[in-house]
């Protein structure tokens, strides 16, 4: 019997068929979310742009509140957007709103609720009675306090979120240089697997995995170009992977195994099965198939799920140019459980937060069964146990990847 892989090892093989993203393209940020960064981005224009309140109030010479209460004249306004404003000199004020400009003399903010003026829709009093003495600066937002114009902003690499698309529309950018997403087609295989929704025949099965994986790739930033799925016939096989469209990267499941009937063994030169000490996923496949990488999961939808977190999901990383640091944190075991002696174990857990710390249990009671797909969207992650630990206990720490 061949050794096992370690996972690392099969890994690093796995990497072999990425390539650095050639192909990219400027999208408006309407367009934006979801993508990756092909260059570094620096600030157009300050942030803020200029020196603004932090409050609605008056804007004021702090010098001018050595003693309070003391009134000012009011010499103006400054809403958040408006026309020329006159200049603070000793003994006056003007009214300001959060946001508005503070006007040039002015190095104080005075909130509307510190004097005797109401708050609200009133007219611009002629005078302003300051209750309180205030701190000098207090309440001004000073311009570039968050960054300046020519500060970077982003770094090639970083996904393009709803937060960073509100930082770069504050720093005046319109549009983004990203990477092209890498086209995907996924495959299912197997004669017993049909359409879902579709009636059962004996022994058939709804494809569920390829629209697991079609749903994975997609979450990782790839295009689905296409998705579907063929049975066990290798020649069927091989004129489907044939007809496919352009494509960058062919995710399958199924047909990897030891058994009669597995298809994608049967195509022959081109790709390489290995046997990877991990469970689920030991039977693993990748190669190229007619010039385009292939990556070969198992046909049991959590086996395949895994495979993708641990083999996939990185591979799409490396298309995409996305830097994405290895999400795990170490937690404790809500209950025991135990492993296949000598292989990894990727187990879907439920995660539960307590006073005394964070806790996993299996999110099934049959633990990691590579056929449980139906209660696999309970899991919040995959306790990861080590290949030479077959028992973990409760209490117990262990490594807790995200999903």
């Amino acid at each position: 019997m061949p050794a096992l892989l370690t996972v690392e090892d099969y890994l690093a093989r796995v990497l072999t068929l990425g390539h650095s993203p050639r192909r990219v393209e400027t999208v408006p940020l309407d367009a934006a979310l979801g993508r990756v960064l092909a260059v570094d981005v620096a600030a157009a224009v300050s942030v803020p742009p200029f020196d603004n309140s932090a409050m609605d109030g008056y804007a004021v010479r702090a010098a001018d509140l050595a003693v309070v209460p003391v009134s000012l004249t009011v010499v103006g306004e400054s809403a958040a957007v408006s026309g020329p404003i006159p200049r603070v000199v000793p003994g006056s004020a003007v009214r300001v709103m959060t946001g508005g400009r503070v006007p040039i003399g002015a190095d104080t903010v005075v909130p509307v609720e510190q004097t005797d003026q109401p708050a609200g829709a009133v007219p611009l009093p002629s005078r302003v009675e300051i209750r309180a003495a205030v701190r000098s600066g207090a309440h001004v937002r000073r311009m570039a306090d968050d960054l300046a114009a020519g500060d970077p902003v982003f770094a090639a690499g970083d996904l393009v979120t709803p937060a960073a698309l509100g930082a770069a529309a504050a720093v005046g950018v319109s549009s983004l240089l990203v990477w092209a997403r890498p086209r995907v087609a996924v495959l299912a295989t197997g004669a017993e697997l049909v359409e879902p929704g579709s009636a059962l025949a004996d022994g058939e099965l709804h494809d569920s995995n390829s629209v697991m994986l079609a749903a994975l790739a997609g979450e990782a930033g790839a295009d689905v170009a296409w998705a579907g799925r063929c049975g066990d016939d290798p020649t069927e096989l091989a004129a489907l992977l044939g007809g496919l469209p352009p494509v960058e990267l062919i995710l399958t499941t199924g047909g990897v195994s030891a058994g009669a009937y597995e298809p994608l063994r049967q195509l022959g030169a081109g790709l390489e099965f290995c046997s990877v000490a991990m469970q689920p996923g030991k039977p693993q496949g990748y190669g190229r198939i007619n010039g385009v990488p292939l990556l070969a999961f198992p046909g049991n939808p959590v086996s395949s799920f895994v495979s993708f977190r641990v083999f996939g999901r990185p591979l799409l990383d490396v298309c995409t140019g996305r830097r994405r640091g290895e999400r795990a944190r170490v937690v404790r075991a809500a209950e025991g459980w135990s492993g296949p002696p000598g292989r990894r174990q990727y187990l879907p857990v439920r995660v539960e937060e307590r006073p005394d710390g964070t806790f996993v249990r299996p999110s099934h009671r049959r633990g990691s069964g590579s056929h449980l797909v139906a209660s696999l969207h309970l899991a919040d992650g995959l306790a990861v146990v080590p290949d030479e630990q077959s028992v973990v206990t409760a209490g117990e720490p262990v490594m807790l990847m995200e999903v």
